[in-house]
Order: structure tokens, then C-alpha cells, then sequence
């Protein structure tokens, strides 16, 4: 008879201060023993948007760090990275972690109350090859900027929509989107305000409260097409239509042709600990 296995876990609030906000992430500090199946069926047990795993380092990071949704693993995704750096941060005692990731070594710096930034590097979009598709599913006409998908782990479309109150009032056709091979970022704003939705359903995300690997290339994405200053930090908010309220901040680098460096960061609270059984 196979012996229990009971590991540590936590749960984190992640791009929010507030308990009960933000984007729930949970966390298994502790799963060297754990291969990708149990990791994946206990992420779908945790059913949050992902839930991340730590393993012992092996190329140069304080861990290294898987993340699954509830239907795959991701190499990389903004709210896992951040949440788990602030564990991680707090375990290790330390204002600077490096957490090795699916697209290589991310490190994400802590000042004194919490607020966590990492560095997101990615490549130059490209012409979304399925506007007319992504424009119906969303329920929209048309985007005020060009529709480009941005590749920062998850694919990241995005549409500018000419207000606040017609992203907030979206009701996109969830089946649609689940066909399509990226996931929908709906925004508007102007100057350093923002407002985005996200959704992703063919990864098992409905409605994300707060998306920091879509929160990158959205800054670039403004900065390239001149709404935002290269270097200006905006402020993102993100999951008040689904009672999550989120608050995530990045700021565009000039870079090289053929890759974009963004600074995306938040706070992070952690509302639970315990242990889980995963057999």
C-alpha cells in the first residue's frame, strides 16, 4: 500500500496588498519528488488560474520553478514569478532572487514594503494572423491600435478598445476564444492608466484578475506605438470585473531591434498555509 504524501503549501494574493484580492497562486515549496503528472493534477485540485512548484536549483537561480494551469505547464507566467520570488524572498532572507524559469533565469528585486519587480525580456510581436476571429469572439469591431500577438511565455493578443466602460462591459464568446492560439488582452486608457481584461479559456483561464506576463508587452506595446514614454511606469488595473482587484506596474526599456525588456512588479500577500495530500 502506497504510504500518504503530505507536502507544504501555501496560498498568495499576488499583485495586490489586500487579502482576498489580486490573483490567487499556490505554492509547493517543496516538490523535488514530484513528477509533472502529480503536479498537474494537483494544480487542477488547487483549480487556480496556476500554481507553481519548487524545485532545487540547476543552472545559477535560488530555485527552480514550475508552472502549471489547470490544463498544461507554462514556462513562464508574470503572477506565478512574482508570487513565488516573494516566498521565496522571505525564506531565504534575501531582496534579490533569481527563480529559474521555462525561458531561463528571471530575477525580481524586493524594496522594503514588499514591492517585488522582475525583468521581462521578449521578443518583437507580430501581425495577429487571426484579427477578424479574435475581434468577433471579443465581441468588438475594431482595435485602435494594430492587433500584434506578443510571445512572453502564454502568446499575448491585444486589442485597444476606445474607453474604460466598453472593456469592462465585455461579454466575449468563451467557445470562440478557446479556439484561438492566444490569449485575448482587451485595454484602454491613456496616460499612466490603464484598464486591461484577459482572457485565456483554451488554458483553462476564464478571466484572469491579473496577468504579469501580458502586463509587459502591453507597455511595450504602448510605448512602440507612442501612448506611453519609454521609461514611464504605468499603473495596470486589472480583475474588477471578476471581484479580484489587481494593481500591476511596468515601464517599457528602449531596446534592440528584435527583442523588448519591460519591468513589470506588485505586492504579494500570502493568506494560508498547511499541507496538502497529493496520494
Amino acid at each position: 500500500m502506497t504510504s500518504p504524501l503530505w507536502l507544504p503549501f501555501l496560498i498568495a494574493d499576488v499583485f495586490t496588498g489586500t487579502p482576498l484580492e489580486g490573483n490567487q497562486l499556490g505554492i509547493f515549496p517543496e516538490a523535488d519528488d514530484l513528477d509533472a503528472d502529480l503536479m498537474q493534477r494537483a494544480a487542477r485540485e488547487m483549480n487556480f488560474s496556476e500554481t507553481v512548484f519548487f524545485q532545487s536549483p540547476k543552472g545559477g537561480g535560488d530555485a527552480h520553478v514550475r508552472i502549471f494551469t489547470t490544463a498544461s505547464e507554462l514556462p513562464f507566467a508574470g503572477h506565478p514569478t512574482l508570487g513565488s520570488a516573494f516566498v521565496l524572498a522571505e525564506r531565504l532572507g534575501k531582496d534579490l532572487v533569481t527563480l529559474e524559469t521555462g525561458v531561463g533565469l528571471v530575477p525580481v528585486e524586493f524594496r522594503g514594503d514588499g514591492f517585488g519587480e522582475m525583468r521581462q525580456r521578449f521578443p518583437d510581436p507580430e501581425p495577429y494572423q487571426r484579427v477578424a476571429d479574435l475581434l468577433e469572439a471579443v465581441g468588438v469591431e475594431t482595435s485602435e491600435l494594430p492587433v500584434e500577438v506578443y510571445e512572453n511565455g502564454p502568446r499575448h493578443a491585444y486589442v485597444m478598445l476606445p474607453s474604460e466602460e466598453a472593456v469592462a462591459s465585455l461579454k466575449p464568446d468563451m467557445t470562440k476564444l478557446a479556439d484561438l492560439d492566444a490569449s485575448a488582452n482587451c485595454f484602454a486608457g491613456a496616460g499612466t492608466q490603464w484598464l486591461t481584461r484577459m482572457f485565456a479559456p483554451g488554458h483553462g483561464v476564464v478571466e484572469d484578475p491579473a496577468t504579469g506576463s501580458a502586463a509587459g508587452p502591453l507597455v511595450v506595446h504602448l510605448a512602440r506605438n507612442g501612448r506611453v514614454k519609454y521609461g514611464e511606469r504605468i499603473e495596470i488595473r486589472q480583475g474588477e470585473q471578476i471581484h479580484r482587484p489587481s494593481r500591476l506596474y511596468a515601464r517599457a526599456e528602449h531596446d534592440t531591434p528584435g527583442s523588448n525588456t519591460a519591468h513589470v512588479g506588485g505586492h504579494t500577500v500570502v493568506v494560508a498555509r498547511g499541507e496538502y495530500r497529493l496520494r
